[in-house]
């Protein structure tokens, strides 16, 4: 949350702003990884969607206050959708493996 949030109170990087739709992966990418490290921490999807979804909007907010970045409700869709999709794999079971009739795995 405090790399993200650094980021985003960045004046623009030298060179030219990531266009649409890289930007886009990239918002999604960031809140992917954090909601994954949330999702492991908790051990709860929905907590860690919502935390990472709220830490979003927030971000969004925050970046509207620095020049020459603007917040945009896109932007924090994909944030959402990261977040949601890393969320559910940090706290995805993976099934036991099968076993064959009278053979136990240790």
């Amino acid at each position: 949350m405090g790399v993200i949030w650094w980021l985003s109170g960045q004046p623009r990087t030298p060179g030219p702003p990531l266009a649409h739709p890289l930007d886009w992966a990239a918002h999604f990418l960031a809140y992917l990884a954090l909601g994954f490290t949330l999702g492991r921490a908790t051990g709860r999807p929905g907590a860690a969607w919502v935390v990472a979804a709220w830490f979003g909007a927030l971000d969004e907010i925050h970046q509207a206050f620095v020049p020459p970045r603007e917040a945009g409700v896109q932007d924090w869709l994909f944030d959402a959708a990261g977040a949601w999709l890393g969320a559910r794999l940090a706290t995805s079971r993976v099934p036991a493996p099968l076993e064959a009739p009278g053979v136990h795995v240790t």
